[in-house]
């Protein structure tokens, strides 16, 4: 029998395949034959790496070994400090790694405890509590309100059954369960309604069933194979890093052996060049740079706890800032998974109702108008039944304050939430908003019967006694209602009910139903002294038809122009969703995710499309309704297919395969569940889809600064080398010793790299399009500032160098021309990094925004003056204390660098235009 016909089997076949006697169950040695045969009912968690395993894999990396080696090179000349600082960030740097992945391998371990722990089943005869990882194929088990399903199981019995099954199928409300067979093909699993499956908790009634599948064969079993064999993405950062680390360790190894070549041939010492080549050989590899990395990833992190995004793994902040397409789940993260009713038909009049969430505050408004519930019998009594009809109940809890609120004594704004079903809490929230709840009338109503909902009566009622008699309160689905009606309440009086009206109420029900929102209809009768009720059938009948409501999801206020802003950082969002295709649409419009012309497709229209089908429409679908696990896998490896950087959000366990194999998983805080957290790199504390928008702004502005801080880094490094290299080459002295370098490597380097790490972003940078997914590092100029620059503090450092050189050919003068050499490549490296803050030039930016930077660049300039005026550190460094004129010339020559290209981008600003581009195009911006 295969997996997907379960549901199609009547109870006799389902009974037959099993070889099973219903009254008795399976026997004890039979169950013990099938364990052995089926295995245990537990989610095999696959391969697991031992905690040393995992940290030794941390110190693979590329960029890793070339740290490794500039160590060894520090430590063969005896730069202990510098090899020490080394090998703390390679440690740090593994520490992190072995963190972040350990926490990653306990996805499945969360998914395990969504399972059972017992289970009550029918053995020989007698129902037996037995470990849930004992059941199997075959065991018939007994299920009520409150239990948590053990297994998959086809239902044989189903008495007012409704199942929670949103973590699985992301229907946003508890679903009706029945026993009746399917019989058609490809049946999605949120419609299975007659299938209970592992992990899914029972909500309301009780059933009996058959165990069908376990263990890894399960629904379940499924997602946590797809976790076991999804490899995570490797993000762009670490994709560019690596490409960086390569090419920059070729190129400073290649230029490092061209200087010492050319300083022997042209006379200089063997080993004196040995040590300056290897000196520059580790000055050229920035061995900070991985901790600089970390620094300015780690800070944006606790930006984005202040902005509500938790980050678990530090390069998905710059995964997330090039994010090209985000597919976001619908119910609790689009919406606010809370049913509220919006809109109320009464009597041939449309009603609209305001108001968020369950808070008991809005209006009842027509026409633009705010109608006096008082004065209005039929909504009055509309509402009444609403309320009465009802087990849920509005709960109010005092939020704790918060900030300032804490000193403030002002009360904390209530939170307010439902218990019970949903779709019973939205009456009950409608009904408080016209100041009606259940507390008020207790006093007035007793219940005395109760006929509840099923799914094949698609109706409640309940018969309440008060001083004037008693009163039947009935709600259900509008066109089954509506045939146990005599009456209408039409224009506030009481009318037959005729075929016309009945007309009129579908058609309100369908234009309702057109809305995507899910009605209700509710009616009531006074029953009279000698009349009797005690039957369903009795009560609800000659009913008198009070109106429609109808509720839905709303979506949160702040999505619609969160999405707006992801439109204009060039960013596609998608909705995928297991609610139904009408309710995605209706959400989708309101929005403004849908554009005209966009697709819509539904998960039995996925299964039908091969992969290369997928691949050709996927960049047009906006919509997809009714999605299993698998389909959201396809749609996410599709994308990425296309070239997008694929960012994927959602909260239940069926999102956990897609969220690992996005570039960036994105899970919800609160509505969440821990399989998702864990299988994330980014979770959202506040549930709203509004906080990606700001993790996307602060990912976009961490990978500009690191782009910064590489400019820098490498322009100053290219300087220093070609210093090197043209002095050698012309013949000339070692216009820079080893120990400077290293000091500057160590010194000057460092700090200000650092403080480029928190630089703030420029103005226009949400309004760009996403970087690709194989942009180069060095893109967009990057390349050409760097050697360009570097150029240019070379050259302008060698100048004061040669200068100083030909006022005499003695020790004393080779010092004082080394030393102001070493002053002017610092000085000009200093003034440089601020022409680094932004894309065009210094002028461009206020040069004192960043306070961090210029208390970094005052502090390196005042380690620089000790190395040339604190006597006893002058014949380490080989320094000597410079005059007047020699700080003219070494300034004059330091800003000649960033004065030159900012000086020819003034002149140059006016003739040129960058273009902007959006979604639906480009305009052009001066």
């Amino acid at each position: 029998m295969s997996q997907q016909s379960w549901y199609q089997l009547e109870t006799e076949a389902l009974l037959e395949a099993h070889g099973l006697d219903p009254e008795r169950g399976l026997s004890e040695s039979e169950a013990k034959r099938r364990l052995e045969e089926a295995g245990p009912n537990e989610l095999s968690e696959g391969a697991r790496l031992s905690p040393l395993t995992l940290f030794l894999n941390q110190f693979k990396d590329f960029m890793v070994l070339v740290l490794m080696g500039a160590t060894l090179i520090s430590g063969l000349l005896g730069e202990y400090l510098d090899a020490v600082t080394i090998l703390a960030i390679i440690v740090i740097n593994g520490v992190l790694g072995f963190i972040q992945e350990f926490r990653a391998e306990r996805s499945l371990r969360a998914l395990k405890e969504l399972s059972a722990p017992t289970a009550k089943t029918l053995r020989d005869g007698e129902w037996v509590v037995v470990p849930a990882k004992e059941l199997v194929p075959g065991d018939i088990v007994a299920l009520e309100s409150g239990d948590r399903v053990p297994a998959d199981v086809r239902f044989l019995e189903a008495n007012s059954v409704y199942a929670e099954e949103s973590a699985l199928t992301g229907e946003s409300v508890p679903v009706s369960k029945s026993a009746a067979a399917i019989p058609e093909d490809d049946v999605p699993l949120g419609d299975q309604r007659n299938m209970g499956f592992l992990g899914t908790m029972i909500t309301m009634g009780t059933a009996r069933g058959v165990v069908v599948r376990t263990g890894m064969r399960t629904e379940m079993g499924k997602i946590a194979d797809l976790i076991n064999n999804t490899e995570e993405a490797e993000t762009p950062l670490q994709r560019r890093l690596e490409q960086f680390g390569k090419i920059l360790i070729g190129v400073a190894l290649v230029l490092t052996v061209l200087v010492v070549v050319a300083g022997i041939m042209h006379g200089q010492p063997m080993y004196g060049m040995f040590l300056a080549g290897v000196s520059l050989a580790v000055a050229a590899i920035p061995e900070g740079l991985p901790a600089i990395v970390t620094v300015a990833l780690a800070l944006g992190v606790q930006r984005m706890i202040k902005r509500k995004a938790i980050v678990r793994k530090l390069p998905s902040v710059e995964t997330l800032g090039c994010a090209s397409v985000i597919c976001s789940d619908k119910t609790g993260t689009l919406t606010q998974n809370k049913m509220t009713v919006t809109r109320l038909w009464v009597g041939g009049r449309l009603l609209d109702v305001s108001g968020e969430g369950y808070e008991p505050a809005g209006d009842i408004v027509e026409r633009g108008a705010k109608t006096g519930v008082k004065d209005d019998q039929a909504l009055r009594r509309l509402l009444q039944v609403g309320v009465l009809c009802n087990d849920a109940d509005l709960v109010q809890e005092e939020a704790e304050p918060q900030g300032k609120k804490k000193r403030s004594k002002e009360p904390a704004k209530p939170i307010w939430s439902i218990k019970g079903d949903p779709t019973e809490g939205a009456l009950t929230v409608l009904g408080a908003k016209a100041g009606m709840t259940r507390a008020s009338l207790a006093g007035l109503y007793r219940r005395i019967s109760e006929y509840p909902f099923d799914s094949e009566r698609k109706r409640m009622s309940v018969v309440v006694e008060h001083q004037g008699g008693r009163l039947v309160c009935a709600k259900g689905a509008p066109d089954v209602l509506i045939e146990r009606c005599s009456y209408i309440l039409w224009d506030g009086k009481l009318v037959p009910f005729t075929s016309t009206l009945k007309q009129k109420v579908m058609e309100a029900n369908e234009a309702f139903a057109g809305d995507a929102l899910r009605v209700l209809g509710l009616a009531y009768r006074d029953l009279k002294p000698n009349e009797t009720a005690d039957s369903a059938e009795e009560a609800e009948r000659g009913l008198v038809f009070a109106g429609l409501t109808g509720m839905i999801d709303p979506p949160r206020k702040e999505v619609r122009e969160a999405i707006q802003k992801c439109r204009k950082a060039g960013i596609k969002t998608v909705m995928i969703t297991g609610d139904h295709l009408t309710t995605a649409e209706a959400i989708a419009g309101q929005l403004g995710m849908l554009p005209k012309g966009g697709r819509t497709v539904t998960g039995m229209q996925l299964a039908a499309m091969s992969d290369q089908q997928l691949l050709k429409v996927v960049d047009d679908i906006y919509v997809y309704a009714r999605v299993s696990p698998e389909h959201k896998l396809r749609i996410v490896k599709a994308l990425q297919e296309r070239g997008h950087v694929v960012a994927m959000t959602g909260d239940g366990v069926n999102d956990a395969p897609a969220i690992k194999a996005a570039d960036i998983g994105i899970a919800m805080g609160i509505s969440g569940t821990d399989v998702s957290k864990e299988a994330s790199a980014l979770i959202l504390s506040d549930d709203n889809f509004a906080t990606i928008v700001a993790a996307i702004e602060e990912g976009r502005g961490i990978y500009e600064n690191i782009r910064k801080f590489i400019r820098y880094l490498l322009a100053s490094n290219v300087g220093e080398i070609l210093v090197m290299f043209i002095a050698m080459m012309l013949g000339m002295p070692l216009p820079l010793l080893p120990i400077m370098i290293l000091w500057v490597n160590l010194v000057t380097d460092g700090l200000p790299a650092m403080a480029l790490g928190v630089d703030q972003p420029e103005r226009d940078l949400m309004e760009h399009k996403p970087r690709g997914r194989s942009e180069n590092i060095f893109a967009r100029r990057l390349g050409w500032k760097i050697i360009s620059r570097g150029f240019l503090i070379g050259v302008c450092t060698l100048i004061p160098f040669w200068l100083v050189l030909q006022q005499g050919d003695d020790a004393a003068t080779l010092t004082h021309a080394q030393t102001v050499a070493f002053a002017t490549l610092v000085m000009a490296q200093l003034i440089h990094v601020f022409d680094c803050r932004s894309s065009r030039s210094i002028f461009h930016r206020n040069l004192f925004e960043n306070k961090a930077l210029v208390l970094a660049v005052v502090s390196s300039i005042v380690l620089m003056l000790g190395v040339l005026y604190v006597e006893p550190l002058q014949p380490i460094f080989k320094t000597m204390a410079l005059g007047l004129t020699d700080w003219i010339l070494v300034l004059v020559f330091a800003a000649i660098p960033t004065l030159f290209f900012g000086i020819g981008s003034l002149i140059s600003a006016p003739k040129k235009k960058r273009t902007i581009r959006y979604d639906g195009g480009a305009r052009s911006a001066a």
